[in-house]
């Protein structure tokens, strides 16, 4: 061989290996280029799922202090209402005693035996008012459909307006805002 053979072998082997030590650099840039950008996405990836996971925690606080809120309210309710069955139950004595007084006393005994179920009817209604029970009784009054039930209706007379209550049948009660019994009316037309 002579020495242009070898001189042009010497340089072809010179540029396979510079060639090939720049396809090397070549594939190190662009394995550094993909090591980055993987290294860069597991970044981003990790930011996606904290700001999910932010989110969830939100979410999940605001209904807990929603769920706290409507229990409150529930045992706010329970409290204030916790008579409600005890007085609907003593309604219907409270009604036989008014009828035992409507009726009249003619010797002592009787009017004796009428101050003792007065004495009665009366430490109940206070027992009631204690725990925030009141009576409608609205003679007089307009009918209001959310206290009174009207049960018949009469002519008006001079004086009294249209809807106007003219006789209560019985007795409506009233626990703090919540209708216990609506009042049983006679109304004027």
């Amino acid at each position: 061989m002579s020495d242009q053979e070898k001189d042009f072998e010497t340089k072809e082997e010179k540029e396979k290996v510079s060639n090939e030590e720049v396809d090397e650099q070549t594939e190190t840039n662009e394995e550094n280029i993909e090591k980055e950008e993987s290294q860069a996405d597991p970044v981003a990836e990790l930011e996606d799922k904290i700001a999910q996971k932010d989110d969830q925690i939100l979410r999940l606080s605001a209904e807990i202090k929603n769920i706290q809120r409507r229990n409150a309210n529930e045992r706010q309710d329970a409290a204030k209402y916790r008579s409600q069955s005890l007085a609907q139950a003593i309604l219907p004595s409270l009604d036989n005693l008014e009828r035992a007084l409507a009726i009249e006393a003619d010797d002592e005994a009787s009017n004796n035996l009428k101050k003792g179920v007065e004495m009665v009817h009366q430490s109940l209604l206070e027992a009631l008012k204690a725990e925030g029970v009141e009576v409608i009784d609205p003679v007089g009054e307009a009918f209001d459909p959310n206290f009174h039930q009207s049960v018949s209706s009469v002519p008006a007379e001079e004086g009294q307006e249209a809807e106007e209550i003219v006789e209560v049948y019985q007795k409506g009660y009233v626990l703090k805002d919540r209708v216990l019994r609506p009042a049983m009316v006679i109304i004027a037309q």
